[in-house]
């Protein structure tokens, strides 16, 4: 299995990261129950218990409530901020009666959108900050001062990026004197583009492709670690209702079943064993808030799947032959 770039930032950084997306209940203005902080906890527990040490937000995740739920775990058991790393992002702004939603990397934003999550986090760190998703209207220079003031603040540690093409980051990253340490892209078993660019190559196939030609080498060859989000295709090959599936995802289902009933696993670590098969180190983030899925992902570190075995499975996905 490829190393993960991140070790080189945090050595003791876990292969899988929590996504707390689902923490915090619903996506609107009601407030955290005592259920959601017992679920939070559960939640924990079971990425801990897995081994996940690595715990990823973002501020407009479940509005602020899925940070705020976690920053009163944190609150009870204060040990846990010693052993974990806490990532979060900011950038996107919802709209509103009198906007539309947009993204922003002004100072004055991303200043006030580490405070904000500092304070529902309690923590008086950030050791990953994101921005969430580009903004055409950033002013570089701009971004530039405003996370080197973050990081001599002492509230953010690292800087990263979200869904950011390789020569996004590098157009951002030389503006800094320190490094973009991850970049977080939609990859998985039924999101194909990142792979299917690469291999299509001077064929027709590659004509409608929306993963940028670059990414995935410019992250290699500046350790930038890449991170999957979606990694688990919502379960799509690991128990989801096939009824409206196509022809090709009943196949994969049923091949990852066949995988992972032949190495006493499960369909959750077979998909993720086939994102980590990939050398370019990839970190999965799975977002379940069952503690059960939660513990089915924890074979994935421990199962190396053959060569052919992920071909397999991707051509099958595909649902075509290779070019």
């Amino acid at each position: 299995m490829a190393a993960s770039p991140i070790n080189q930032v945090f050595p003791k950084a876990s292969r899988l990261v929590y996504g707390c997306m689902g923490l915090g209940g619903n996506w609107d203005n009601s407030p955290v129950t005592q259920d959601h902080l017992n679920q939070a906890h559960t939640a924990i527990d079971a990425a801990l218990e897995i081994g996940i040490n690595y715990f990823d937000h973002a501020d407009i995740y479940t509005i602020g409530k899925a940070e705020q739920v976690f920053g009163q775990v944190l609150a009870q058991r204060p040990e846990l901020r010693e052993q974990i790393i806490l990532q979060t992002k900011a950038a996107i702004r919802f709209g509103d009666e009198q906007w539309c939603g947009r993204y922003d990397w002004s100072a004055d934003y991303i200043r006030q959108s580490v405070e904000d999550s500092l304070r529902r986090l309690q923590s008086e760190t950030i050791d990953v900050m994101m921005l969430h998703r580009p903004d055409p209207l950033a002013e570089m220079d701009e971004v530039a001062a405003v996370l080197s003031e973050l990081k001599d603040s002492g509230k953010v540690q690292h800087f990263g990026v979200s869904n950011m093409s390789g020569a996004q980051i590098a157009h951002l990253q030389s503006l800094l004197s320190f490094p973009l340490v991850a970049n977080q892209l939609e990859m998985s078993l039924s999101k194909l583009d990142w792979l299917d660019h690469n291999i299509a190559v001077n064929d027709e196939q590659v004509k409608g492709h929306s993963f940028a030609p670059g990414t995935l080498e410019y992250c290699a060859m500046n350790k930038v670690q890449i991170q999957a989000w979606g990694s688990l295709s919502r379960g799509l090959f690991s128990g989801a209702d096939l009824s409206n599936a196509s022809q090709a995802q009943r196949d994969t289902a049923q091949l990852v079943r066949q995988y992972a009933d032949q190495n006493s696993s499960s369909p959750e670590a077979v998909v993720l064993a086939w994102l980590m098969r990939h050398p370019a180190g990839i970190q999965p983030v799975i977002g379940s808030v069952n503690p059960d899925r939660i513990r089915a992902c924890g074979d994935a570190t421990k199962l190396q799947l053959s060569r052919e075995q992920w071909y397999q499975l991707y051509v099958t996905s595909r649902g075509k032959a290779l070019p």
